[in-house]
């Protein structure tokens, strides 16, 4: 259970990211590319938000200044009530969990399950096997039960499919129970019951751990929990939108981030989003 966070999880003021680039082609003059562009946002604890917007748009440079791997250009960024910056990223990084598709790629695929889930306790790819007690098992048990994958027990990794390698990460994750969590389109590349399970995990988060509070980036309103709260809508390193789900999953607010007529659905606390017909 993650310990109570009173303070914001998150607070970004007027947080600018730019690179330098050379010239990309002959006659190009070398200059400085705006990635975000003055985001201010306020994450509540215990809140679920999720994070859309066009590819380009910025969503996993600010997923990055969330975690505490990359520092802005300017602005603040506080996370779990530490200022970056003023603090020891290595050790501010033990409260926040990430689920990245990337990163399964470098988990050891001969190793079991729960031993995969056992490296989230280290922070490590390879197992530290003398960190590991009765205790940090027993969780991992816990964890993978969680998350629908208790039936997992004693298969190896790279045995498992994508939906199911995915499940594992979130339950790796949650390992050292994050006051914060992450997640960068978990539901990508997911077949129809590999994401519903997916979701459903997730979904299971807010119940079981009421002070987490997490963050979904995604393209597609479709692979969004029904348990989030809040959204941002990022275009061109900009925010065009904030706030409680029901205001900014709109078809307004969504056309407005992706460029293009937008038309919205729900059914009770899931979204879809399409183009109208006589767009499309």
């Amino acid at each position: 259970m993650t310990a109570p966070v009173t303070s914001p999880a998150l607070v970004l003021r007027d947080a600018r990211v730019w690179a330098v680039r050379d010239g990309l082609a002959e006659g190009d003059e070398p200059g400085r590319v705006t990635i975000l562009d003055g985001v201010s946002w306020t994450v509540a604890a215990g809140s679920h938000w999720a994070l859309l917007g066009a590819n380009g748009a910025g969503k996993s440079t600010l997923l990055q200044l969330a975690g505490g791997v990359r520092q802005p250009s300017s602005g603040v960024v506080e996370i779990l009530g530490n200022r970056v910056g003023r603090v020891d990223l290595r050790a501010l990084r033990a409260g926040i969990g990430v689920v990245d598709a990337r990163l399964a790629g470098s988990l050891p695929g001969w190793l079991p399950v729960e031993d995969v889930v056992l490296t989230g306790a280290t922070g490590t790819v390879q197992p530290d096997w003398p960190r590991y007690g009765d205790k940090e098992r027993a969780r991992a048990a816990e964890l993978l039960a969680l998350v629908g994958c208790a039936h997992l027990t004693g298969r190896p990794l790279g045995r498992c499919s994508t939906g199911e390698r995915q499940r594992v990460q979130l339950a790796r994750a949650l390992m050292p129970a994050p006051a914060l969590l992450l997640l960068d389109e978990p539901a990508a590349g997911l077949d129809l019951p590999a994401r519903e399970a997916m979701l459903a995990a997730l979904a299971g988060l807010a119940s079981s751990d009421p002070g987490l509070t997490t963050v979904t980036v995604t393209h597609h309103l479709e692979e969004l929990p029904a348990t989030v709260t809040d959204a941002l809508l990022l275009r061109a390193g900009r925010v065009v939108a904030a706030g409680p789900v029901a205001g900014v999953l709109t078809a307004e607010w969504l056309t407005a981030c992706f460029g293009m007529p937008v038309e919205v659905g729900r059914t009770g606390d899931r979204w879809a989003a399409w183009a109208p017909a006589r767009w499309r």
